[in-house]
């Protein structure tokens, strides 16, 4: 339970202290912005929000106890608890995940890239039944978010050489 609660309190000290002393410091606001269009630190601080009240949501969740689960089945066997060197590997290589993405974005776009991190991801959480629907969601996924930045929101990512067949 405490452990839980100290999750959460952590989460949203993060996300405050982001909030109230990052962004202050390093996100320039212009004197003027006009009327249409959003200031520069307007998804920072709607990203830092919302990661401080899911913050408090899993300190509150875990304050209330554990929620009624359903009787085990039988025909299931219960997991066996990960040992520290193999949640140290899965780690590193999400470390390493996220620095081949940024690696390759320049090279490649943002979209090529954020599919190959979006496919590393679903693959890292061990997920290998649903193997369609994962690279469906790691090519549509990005693709989707890249499109409405660009055309909704006037965002430019990273080009890459197949930005032209995209629309971008």
């Amino acid at each position: 339970m405490w452990s839980g609660i100290l999750r959460g309190v952590l989460i949203s000290v993060l996300f405050g202290f982001v909030l109230f002393v990052l962004i202050p410091v390093h996100v320039p606001r212009p004197a003027f912005i006009p009327g249409f269009a959003p200031p520069p630190d307007m998804w920072p601080r709607t990203v830092s929000i919302a990661g401080i009240v899911l913050g408090l949501i899993v300190a509150v969740l875990a304050w209330a106890g554990p929620v009624a689960r359903p009787a085990p089945n039988p025909e299931k066997q219960p997991a066996e608890p990960v040992g520290l060197p193999v949640l140290i590997g899965r780690f590193a290589l999400v470390v390493l995940a996220f620095g081949l993405f940024i690696m390759l974005v320049p090279r490649i776009g943002f979209v090529l890239a954020a599919i190959l991190l979006t496919a590393a991801a679903i693959l890292l959480t061990g997920e290998r039944q649903r193997l369609v629907w994962g690279t469906i969601v790691a090519v549509a996924l990005p693709i989707v978010l890249a499109l409405f930045f660009n055309s909704a929101l006037g965002t430019q990512f990273p080009k890459g050489p197949f930005s032209a067949l995209l629309g971008f």
